[in-house]
């Protein structure tokens, strides 16, 4: 998994995060998954044709199978924000949840920009659109692109 429990406390406390969950690592993990799966889903590419305008696409198994440093540092405190939002969203114990819910908003603002090519973040893998949609195996590496070959006829 790309977030760990251990990253947590770049953002919050382990005191906090023992006292909201009583313990339960349980709902920490599932925190932590719920949070990659909401970054990754602003940074998925999808088959509406505004992914067609020539904004970059990101290498999403790339970029969320990186383990330690290898993670690209601002996705990862992105990640950790959201982790963070859905961990005190249980319970409200001594954590300045203004502060927490401003962060979350700006993580997602973020994200949205980042995936509406608004702006870009070059040390993300980056998945190269094809030369020539006749290529052999165009389904295979750009499903939502081009979906299957014969509902398009590229003969």
């Amino acid at each position: 998994m790309f977030l760990q429990k251990e990253d947590l406390k770049n953002n919050i406390y382990n005191y906090q995060v023992e006292d909201i969950t009583e313990g339960d690592d349980a709902i920490v993990h599932q925190a932590l998954q719920a949070a990659e799966d909401e970054c990754r889903s602003y940074l998925a590419a999808n088959n509406k044709k505004e992914w067609q305008d020539g904004r970059l696409k990101y290498d999403l198994d790339a970029i969320f199978s990186a383990t330690g440093t290898k993670r690209n540092a601002l996705i990862l405190s992105h990640c950790i924000i959201i982790a963070k939002w859905h961990i005190i969203d249980l319970a409200n114990v001594d954590i300045l949840y203004e502060q927490a819910k401003e962060r979350y908003d700006r993580a997602i603002k973020y994200l949205n920009q980042l995936a509406k090519g608004d702006i870009s973040l070059d040390s993300l893998p980056q998945i190269k659109p094809p030369v020539n949609p006749d290529d052999e195996n165009i389904e295979d590496t750009y499903p939502f692109m081009y979906g299957s070959r014969e509902k398009f006829n590229y003969e």
